[in-house]
């Protein structure tokens, strides 16, 4: 069985329990307040195993199945089992570093909270983007499919946009900066990701 396969399993198991538990729910949301004041530092994890809803839960978890194998198949397929390290990392360097903007911003707000795995699955998103630019992502209801490396490009613009306005309970910006993690860590790992993306597009 794969690690992401694995990190699937655990986390819809832990949020389905969480959505008929709300106890446990609140004691493993992201609330910056009660990580600085009451030292709940688990909290920096936690969060990214629970999710708002089925809908959230299902489109998280269905974007970490179909991009998240790939990733995980070119990192065991460049550094073998230690992939799998590397993988592991990706994903939880995504959850933390994308959550880290708002920490700042709501550490004194005892009411700001956020759940979901989308900063971390948005940096493995990124990860398969460099891997694969040029392959095909279909966004509903559009019927047909958009480069990746062009979808990439229009993620960012949109989160950033969305992130401003600030209009939603969607956190655009832990997208954006789980995305920003996403990149910088796999060209960090892979030298030569960043010449492989552009040899791809350009030839």
């Amino acid at each position: 069985m794969s690690l992401n396969l694995v990190i699937i399993g655990v986390t819809v198991i832990v949020s389905i329990v969480a959505f008929s538990n709300q106890e446990w729910f609140k004691k493993l949301e992201f609330n910056a307040y009660l990580i600085k004041h009451n030292r709940q530092g688990w909290r920096f994890l936690s969060y990214a195993l629970v999710h708002a809803g089925w809908l959230h839960l299902l489109i998280n978890m269905w974007v970490l199945y179909l991009f998240g194998r790939l990733v995980e198949e070119k990192f065991t397929g460049v550094f073998g089992m230690r992939g799998l390290l590397y993988y592991f990392l990706l994903y939880l360097g995504g959850i933390i570093f994308s959550i880290l903007l708002d920490f700042g911003k709501h550490k004194d707000d005892p009411y700001y909270s956020a759940v979901g795995a989308s900063g971390a699955v948005s940096a493995v998103l990124f990860a398969s983007i460099l891997f694969y630019p040029t392959g095909g992502i279909y966004i509903f209801p559009i019927p047909f499919s958009i480069p990746a490396w062009l979808f990439g490009i229009l993620y960012l613009l949109y989160s950033v946009y969305m992130g401003r306005r600030g209009e939603d309970n969607i956190g655009h910006y832990a997208h954006l900066f789980g995305a920003l993690f996403g990149i910088v860590f796999t060209a960090i790992i892979v030298p030569d990701i960043l010449k492989y993306f552009i040899t791809q597009l350009f030839g």
